[in-house]
């Protein structure tokens, strides 16, 4: 019987050592594997975690700066909505002082109009050289009340763009020699040169317009020189682009404008230091209209000086493409109107009243009346046609003066030669005194206007 041998069970006690050290080194790399791995994860998911609250947090910040910019925008749209209401508002009041202003035009006028009427006539009439010293200073004070009123209406009007310019071809040295012959006794008076330098071209502009525009310029350029002259240039010019323009200078020999005054001479009241010819300053406001009428009508304008030289203002507008309308007669000046019958159709009674002495001083024969019916009572009671007629406008109870134009030509065929009077600058009232052939006066009438302009048309 075999024995089993003892040194057999050591080895077999030493294989299952070994086997158990393997399992447990395996295990082990099992475990760290697992563990990495678990750590990994953690790691992940703390990542996640983190990025979350960082995403919640971000969300947060752009909510709040969400409802805070949504809060500034609702705020800059209520301020927009005031800013609005607050222009419309003042556009709204401002076209209101312009209706108001155009409406009083009239009422503010009239009483000008029969006080220099009234004076012209006690000028004729009063004796002495102190008289007519009181006299000129009384009219002097008018012309600047009038002057100043009729600048405010203007600059109104523009600023409200109420003016619409009327553009059309107007050869421009028919409008330039015009001025230069109005102005010319102005300028002789204080022994100065008003010389004219003009191309002869044909631009696109208002006339009306322009005319006030270079009335301004001449007017300003006589009052601040006290020796030499005047020069109102037109010629032909090219502007950067290349088109063809015309430039239309007012060159005086005057004491020029500092520099520093440059920038300020178009506002409002600005009136500097220089003193016009009578030892007194202008009202300011004459190159703020030349400014706005110049950007109505699209117009560049620009000023040059040197101080103790001169200074020129100048005015860039298109030349035509068409053919201009006929030109403006030019009524001469006046000599006697020895027993023309004119007829005065005015409904306010100073007015009326300082205008038939006036008539009568220049040995005129007068009839006045203050609407149609008293017109019509004088006809049946033997009226004869008279050789003139100086119609008011605006009558009473919403009457127009030409009411007694067209009942005096349809009724009794008078083509007779008619100047209207008022204060209304509106170019419907313009067009109606062409169509009617009627020569228009602006209140306030200005005496010599109007002698000149009766003498023309009694010629």
């Amino acid at each position: 019987m075999n024995r089993p041998t003892l040194w057999a069970e050591p080895a077999a006690e030493s294989d299952t050592v070994e086997s158990l050290s393997r399992r447990v080194a395996k295990l082990e790399r099992i475990n760290a594997s697992l563990m990495a791995h678990v750590e990994r994860t953690m790691d992940q998911q703390g990542g996640a975690y983190s990025l979350f609250q960082t995403a919640i947090m971000l969300e947060g910040r752009v909510r709040a700066r969400t409802e805070e910019l949504t809060a500034l925008m609702h705020s800059l749209e209520r301020s927009n909505e005031a800013l609005q209401a607050a222009k419309e508002e003042a556009e709204t009041a401002n076209r209101s002082k312009t209706r108001f202003l155009a409406a009083a035009s009239h009422d503010l006028l009239q009483p000008l109009n029969a006080a220099r009427l009234s004076l012209s006539a006690l000028a004729d009439l009063a004796a002495g050289p102190e008289a007519h010293t009181i006299t000129r200073q009384v009219e002097r004070g008018l012309e600047t009340i009038e002057d100043l009123i009729k600048a405010l209406i203007d600059i109104s009007k523009l600023d409200a763009g109420v003016v619409r310019p009327v553009v059309k071809a107007v050869r421009l040295a028919d409008l330039v020699g015009g001025i230069e012959a109005s102005f010319r006794p102005f300028a002789e008076r204080k022994a100065l040169r008003l010389v004219s330098r003009c191309a002869d071209l044909v631009v696109e502009t208002d006339p009306m317009l322009l005319q006030r525009i270079l009335q301004n310029l001449v007017s300003n350029a006589i009052r601040y020189t006290e020796r030499g002259g005047v020069l109102i240039a037109g010629r032909r010019r090219t502007d950067p682009e290349g088109r063809k323009r015309c430039r239309i200078d007012v060159i005086d020999t005057g004491r020029g404008i500092p520099e520093h005054e440059r920038a300020l001479v178009f506002e409002e009241f600005y009136r500097g230091a220089r003193e016009g010819e009578d030892g007194g300053v202008g009202l300011g406001l004459g190159l703020s209209i030349v400014q706005r009428m110049a950007s109505t009508l699209g117009h560049g304008i620009a000023l040059g000086s040197r101080p103790d030289h001169g200074t020129r203002l100048s005015l860039t507008l298109p030349l035509a493409t068409q053919r201009p309308d006929a030109p403006v007669r030019v009524a001469p000046l006046a000599t006697t109107l020895t027993g023309a019958r004119v007829l005065v159709i005015e409904n306010d009674a100073a007015t009326a009243e300082a205008l038939r002495r006036l008539l009568r001083n220049w040995d005129a024969e007068v009839r006045t009346f203050s609407d149609l019916a008293g017109v019509v009572a004088a006809l049946n009671a033997g009226l004869g046609r008279p050789d003139v007629m100086v119609i008011d406008y605006h009558l009473d109870h919403g009457a127009c003066g030409f009411d007694v134009v067209d009942y005096l030509r349809r009724n009794r065929g008078w083509v007779t030669p008619v100047i209207l009077t008022t204060a209304d600058h509106s170019a419907a009232i313009e067009g109606q005194a062409r169509a009617h052939g009627a020569e228009l006066v602006h209140k306030p009438i200005k005496p010599a206007q109007l002698r000149s302009l009766l003498a023309y048309m009694l010629a």
